[in-house]
């Protein structure tokens, strides 16, 4: 159970859809014992704020991106180092981008999932150290370049911003390239870097008329290739499985049998030679 002193404000003018969101979170399993706080709009979340100490905000999930992230440049002047959650009918690529640089810790567009909003103010009260987790290199709309820390919490951040990024892609075959894209980030942290937060990977996700390119760097020697030679002589998907559960029972993760499920995900995956940098590549044509 969290402490009872963990606030979260939720900006939440009177509707069906901001109702519908309260009383989720407060249902949620990951906030028990967390403080929830409602106002009905920005000037009355300043008031609030000036007054008392909030750990996490969340917006609206009727106003526009735009209205949103002018509440959370007024409120991150009152409470540096705020942690805000931006909930928005939709999203475009370029506003993803204006999200990172702003700092806000999360994105989501409808339709929205309560439940994985939940876990993500349950990451932000445990988060420390991460206002600078994720910058931005290089932010044009179909060419992002990002530096991340590697920490667990940056990669889950990072998984989520690219799959608002990638809205123009049919939900299901989103989710498996998000599992793809997760999957090569969580392996250059643990394999390149060691999960050392003070290593960086660099990421690019890069979007052309045909395909959508995902390119990661780790600080590393080169990915360990005997884990990949012996996820491929597992015999069936199953045995890949329980491979997978029996190193995570161990605190382990997948290794290559990660790799092979990420290059069962896109069309193209590439390594360099040295092995610390690699390209995802879904073809949509």
């Amino acid at each position: 159970m969290l402490p009872k002193l963990r606030r979260v404000l939720v900006i939440a003018a009177p509707n069906p859809q901001a109702d519908e969101l309260v009383n989720n979170l407060r249902s949620a399993p990951a906030l028990a014992g967390a403080e929830i706080l409602i106002c009905a709009g920005g000037v009355e979340a300043l008031q609030l704020l000036r007054q008392s100490a909030v750990e996490v905000v969340v917006t609206d999930p009727v106003t526009p991106f735009p209205e949103d992230m002018a509440v959370v440049k007024e409120l991150s002047s009152v409470r540096p180092g705020l942690k805000t959650i931006v909930l928005a009918p939709d999203t475009a690529p370029g506003d993803v981008v204006a999200a990172m640089r702003a700092r806000v810790f999360a994105c989501f567009s409808a339709p929205y999932d309560f439940g994985e909003i939940a876990d993500m103010i349950a990451s932000a009260f445990h988060a420390d150290d991460w206002h600078d987790g994720i910058e931005v290199l290089s932010g044009e709309p179909f060419w992002i370049t990002l530096r991340v820390s590697c920490r667990l919490l940056n990669a889950e951040r990072l998984t989520q911003f690219m799959r608002e990024h990638r809205k123009d892609v049919p939900e299901e075959e989103r989710e498996r390239l998000m599992a793809a894209f997760r999957e090569m980030l969580l392996n250059a942290m643990e394999h390149g870097a060691g999960f050392d937060p003070e290593k960086v990977i660099e990421v690019t996700a890069a979007r052309t008329a045909r395909a959508i390119v995902y390119h990661f760097r780790d600080p590393g020697g080169g990915f360990d290739r005997q884990d990949l030679a012996r996820a491929h002589r597992a015999n069936s998907p199953q045995e890949m499985l329980d491979e997978i559960q029996r190193r995570g029972e161990l605190g382990l993760r997948p290794g290559g049998f990660g790799v092979l499920i990420a290059k069962a995900i896109v069309d193209e995956l590439i390594y360099n030679e040295k092995g610390n940098e690699v390209i995802l590549i879904k073809h949509t044509q």
